[in-house]
């Protein structure tokens, strides 16, 4: 019976924005996936879409759709980019499932039930982007810790999580666990930075947003988006329903590849969670770090990043596979440019393994018309060759066990060069021009073919299309390529036939490449509508001179008292105190504020304004406001005292 290996991948929140860096966790975990199911583990590799929170409800409404009409357009994107990369998922859940949404439920009633989820209130910051709530002092210069973006001041009803029940527990675990958490110095962040210091119950409710999971049994409350988005490692195999023989067989699992800015998520608040509800941990956390562009985390706004599905189709999905996989150390971050990697296609992928068995072959077809004989003779340079190519597997394993993938394909290439360097060391061209060493030109011969089909077929995991053509190539049959004749050698046949085929990684002009490059990012560069009118409307401005902007006074007043305007529908009657008198203003607002909305606020009073007669008001000023797609927003300066100038 084959025995069960599970692997996820962070369920990724739908973003229209994809770059290659999105790539990076799902190709390193298929890649694992792919292994295993090669070493004869029968494997369940999960990745999905987190749908839910005030992020996606936002972003909906100023596309003006609804939030479950907004993420299913984005999923098929992201689905699609997978297909290119070659990402063969077992299961894909999305947080919207039905199954998962009445799971969640459960779960949160569960530990409710158990006394670890109860009812309060939060007063603390939270970072809508992130999904996260923090405390006073874990903000960073006043922002988010994780992103750096602005957080809200936020004050509602919730129900809390007994996270800091769960502080020792976590860290004797982690503790007593090297291999929970891996690179190793993550554990020590977690431990520092996070349990050390302290754990507060964590908020898992909201009531100032819909769009989420209802709490079937206070339905004005939505669970909160993490522990919605972290249950599905559980609710995707069947837990809590009748039909759980995926989790039976899979749970725990054996490896969550995430990235370093939601590791204490899953180092954290998902073991303490699998606490509560006694059922085990994964057996490992591999944290990794990020492509980053010019050092800065990758996003498409940072400009000269092309499209993955431009990359892909250009160069084909394993080299850049290969590429963003060898690249990136377990734990750190890897810089990406188009330059570097066109030179690792060349260098490794060309000139490496692509060049060896093009040789190869086409010595083959030279010398013996593409069928070697099986007379065989030794020479110098083949035991050490046959030595490190047999023993390469071992040491493959051993690198994918710890999820350091770089590290397992630079073996794989020390073999490839290995090899490359044979052939100059026994200069094959030299030996065939004596009739009486054939047999020992077929040894050369079949001693890099045989190198070839072990390296080809460990690479498979990780360049999925090509290495089948390339064992193709070398006359390698179906049975010859697998896991468990990975460290043997001589399992061709003596008289193996191979087939020249097209180059597997043609070489690339470097120059000639990056220009094309350059020139399909300018091409791509479109401005969508909106920006178009706007910089249309910004650019028809007439400029004015620094003595005209000084004559406009702008000062911070006080809403008093607020009312509608019979005559005028669009029209509010606001009374306001600018720090010294009151005065009256008539404001077109009345569609999108009401007279509760605004009293005892403070806004920016065009306070020098000449007055007005408005449907009968005179009105003594102007108050600023934004125009937000259809949308007038008022700009509010509640910290700021009546009478304060804006300069």
């Amino acid at each position: 019976m084959k025995k069960p290996y599970y692997i996820t991948t962070p369920i990724y929140y739908p973003s229209s924005n994809l770059h290659i860096g999105h790539c990076y966790c799902s190709v390193a975990a298929d890649s694992i996936a792919r292994f295993k199911k090669l070493q004869g583990y029968d494997v369940y590799f999960l990745t999905g879409t987190d749908e839910h929170g005030q992020k996606i409800e936002r972003k909906a409404e100023e596309a003006g759709t609804t939030p479950k009409e907004y993420v299913d357009k984005i999923v098929a994107a992201t689905k699609d980019l997978w297909k290119l990369m070659d990402v063969n998922y077992d299961g894909f859940i999305r947080t919207t499932d039905d199954y998962h949404v009445k799971a969640v439920q459960k779960i949160f009633k569960e530990l409710y039930d158990r006394g670890d989820i109860y009812k309060g209130e939060y007063k603390g910051w939270y970072c809508t982007p992130c999904e996260s709530f923090f405390t006073e002092t874990q903000l960073k210069d006043g922002k988010c810790p994780d992103c750096g973006r602005e957080v809200e001041l936020t004050s509602e009803e919730c129900y809390f999580f007994r996270l800091s029940k769960y502080q020792d527990r976590l860290t004797e675990y982690i503790e007593a666990h090297p291999e929970f958490i891996q690179p190793a110095f993550r554990a020590k962040e977690m431990i520092n930075n996070f349990l050390k210091p302290g754990l507060e119950d964590l908020c898992v409710s909201r009531t100032s947003i819909k769009w989420g999971i209802p709490v079937d049994f206070d339905p004005d409350h939505v669970v909160y988006v993490w522990l919605d988005a972290l249950t599905n490692y559980i609710t995707k195999l069947g837990y809590t329903t009748e039909n759980h023989e995926l989790f039976d067989k899979f749970w725990p699992a054996d490896v969550h590849m995430v990235a370093k800015d939601i590791m204490r998520f899953h180092a954290i608040i998902w073991p303490a969670m699998l606490m509560a509800l006694d059922l085990p941990l994964p057996k490992h956390l591999a944290v990794h770090g990020w492509i980053t562009f010019n050092g800065q985390k990758m996003s498409k706004s940072l400009g000269n990043v092309v499209d993955p599905f431009v990359l892909g189709k250009r160069y084909g999905a394993d080299a850049i596979r290969y590429h963003i996989l060898r690249e990136m150390a377990l734990g750190a971050d890897s810089s990406f440019s188009n330059e570097i990697m066109i030179n690792r296609i060349n260098s490794d992928l060309a000139n490496g393994f692509g060049n060896l068995v093009s040789r190869t072959v086409a010595m083959v077809e030279k010398y013996f018309g593409g069928t070697l004989p099986t007379e065989r003779e030794g020479g110098e340079f083949d035991d050490d060759l046959i030595a490190t190519a047999t023993a390469l597997k071992s040491s493959v394993d051993d690198f994918i066990d710890k999820t350091q993938l770089n590290n397992a394909l630079a073996e794989i290439f020390k073999v490839v060069s290995r090899a490359n360097k044979y052939i100059d060391e026994t200069a094959p061209w030299v030996i065939a021009k004596d009739e009486t060493k054939k047999a020992r030109l077929a040894t050369v011969l079949y001693n890099l073919l045989e190198t070839i089909r072990i390296t080809a077929t460990l690479l498979s995991a990780f360049m999925p299309t090509t290495m089948p053509k390339a064992l193709e190539q070398i006359g390698a049959c179906e049975k010859c390529a697998t896991y468990e004749n990975a460290d043997k050698f001589g399992v061709l046949p003596l008289d193996v036939t191979v087939k020249k085929g097209e180059a597997l990684f043609p070489r690339i002009d470097v120059e000639k490449e990056i220009e094309e490059l350059n020139a399909i990012i300018k091409n791509n560069e479109k401005v969508d509508e909106k920006t178009a009118k706007l910089k249309e409307e910004i650019e028809g401005v007439a400029q004015i001179g620094i003595d005209d902007f000084c004559k406009v006074d702008l000062r911070v007043a006080e809403i008093k008292a607020c009312e509608p305007i019979k005559k005028a529908k669009k029209l509010l009657k606001l009374t306001i105190y600018d720090g010294v008198k009151e005065r009256t203003v008539a404001s077109g607002i009345a569609k999108f504020y009401t007279p509760d909305d605004l009293i005892g606020r403070k806004i920016i009073l065009v306070s020098n304004l000449k007055p007005a007669k408005l449907c009968g008001v005179e009105s003594c000023g102007m108050i600023l406001a934004a125009t937000c797609g259809e949308e007038i927003k008022v700009i509010f300066v509640d910290d700021m005292e009546p009478g304060s100038k804006i300069s």
